[in-house]
């Protein structure tokens, strides 16, 4: 009994299949690009499809855009190889390449000093790139992949401040952003100033942000702690600052109804933070997303109707979040709990499993099938041989057609 809730348990936290029939790469991503006549050049992207993904599927899935893809892309797949499904949900992952012109595209304003030295890059062009995304970007890859219109963005540093400027003037792109020790700095603290009047007068319920500070407060005086960086007025300062200063004007702003979390990293430096950031605030930015009641799950004397309470929960607050219908678990996990539950003969909840599987997957020969073998296990031959017909019409395979003639032979 004990291997039995083990499983149940291991495959609530993660569950994935063997997909090598499917046309993408799934750890690496494929490399892809569009002509951006907003940008009047060609822009990589590199994009990664969940492992669960099949070419003749019609199943979307949420998206993560992550600035600086080509650096950053192996961080957020390694991420969700690990969390994906039981803690959020598998995604398209779109890499945006940002290896030529970044300071030009992913800052909101011009300058021509910065840290009181002249600054001669390219820069403040954020809102061309930000059209990019809407206009160009996000139209080519739900054409192209398969993507729902829930999405996330990614970025630090220059990315972490174009985030939050997004957030800030397109709010309606992503419903959630991850901003990676920004640089909120950027042209006397511009953002912060034009972020002020969008929070106090703006409703972003629905909107999530997750906020994440290195330890480097100070670049020369390590007496600098996060208890007095707020009291020191250098220029050594600001960056951190800034940050704070941000994070403190949403708690002021409560009206705005932004889902926000702020995390202080006093071990990571502004070029290690990334790698835990990506982890903490997609679980943080994907809270409500986690599973529930897996105790009553797992345990033998919930009834069906309790099992049946909490998956219809779970099915009614992904769709609040998401704003569509999502299923409120995979086919893989509800198939698994069927048979489970027919082994310890608990054939109530094994056809109750079953049948929840056909209704969030009818598309799938093997939901029809595996309830066809509850009822062969009943010894229902007529309603057995309707399903695995069924499971035949969708598959065509010889494996449900020799079903079909195995059970009839049952039958007589």
């Amino acid at each position: 009994m004990r291997i039995v809730i083990s499983i149940i348990f291991i495959i609530f936290c993660h569950f994935t299949t063997d997909a090598q029939e499917t046309e993408f790469v799934h750890r690496s991503g494929i490399l892809d690009s569009l002509y951006s006549k907003t940008l009047n050049e060609n822009r990589s992207i590199y994009i990664q499809v969940p492992e669960s993904y099949q070419s003749n599927s019609t199943r979307k899935y949420p998206v993560a855009y992550i600035i600086d893809g080509e650096v950053f892309m192996p961080a957020l797949s390694n991420v969700l190889e690990y969390y994906s499904g039981g803690f959020m949900p598998e995604m398209v992952l779109v890499g945006i390449s940002n290896s030529e012109n970044r300071t030009r595209d992913l800052t909101i304003s011009k300058v021509t000093s910065r840290q009181g030295m002249p600054f001669n890059q390219e820069n403040g062009e954020a809102d061309n790139f930000l059209k990019f995304i809407s206009e160009e970007l996000i139209p080519y890859v739900e054409r192209n992949y398969p993507v729902t219109r829930y999405r996330t963005l990614i970025g630090h540093s220059y990315g972490g401040l174009f985030a939050i400027y997004s957030l800030i003037h397109e709010p309606q792109l992503f419903a959630n952003y991850l901003s990676i020790d920004p640089s909120l700095d950027w042209d006397n603290q511009t953002l912060l100033k034009q972020a002020e009047e969008t929070l106090a007068n703006n409703n972003l319920d629905g909107k999530a942000l997750y906020m994440s500070l290195s330890g480097q407060l100070h670049w020369q005086d390590s007496k600098i702690t996060i208890d007095n960086v707020m009291q020191d007025t250098s220029d050594f300062t600001v960056f951190a600052r800034s940050n704070i200063a941000f994070s403190n004007m949403i708690s002021e702003n409560k009206q705005s109804k932004l889902f926000y979390k702020w995390q202080f990293y006093p071990n990571d430096l502004h070029g290690t933070i990334p790698l835990p950031s990506i982890k903490d605030g997609l679980l943080a930015l994907f809270e409500w997303y986690q599973m529930e009641n897996t105790d009553q799950i797992n345990a033998f004397d919930t009834t069906r109707d309790e099992l049946l309470n909490i998956i219809t929960h779970r099915e009614h607050k992904l769709r609040n979040h998401f704003g569509y219908t999502e299923p409120p678990y995979s086919e893989e996990l509800l198939n698994t709990c069927g048979y489970m539950n027919m082994e310890m003969n608990k054939t109530e909840k094994a056809k109750m499993y079953f049948e929840l599987a056909i209704k969030y997957f009818p598309n799938s020969a093997n939901t029809y099938d595996s309830l066809s073998e509850y009822y062969e296990s009943q010894k229902d031959y007529d309603n057995a041989i309707k399903l695995v017909a069924k499971a035949f019409e969708i598959s065509k395979s010889e494996f449900h057609k020799n079903r079909m003639e195995s059970l009839k032979a049952k039958k007589l």
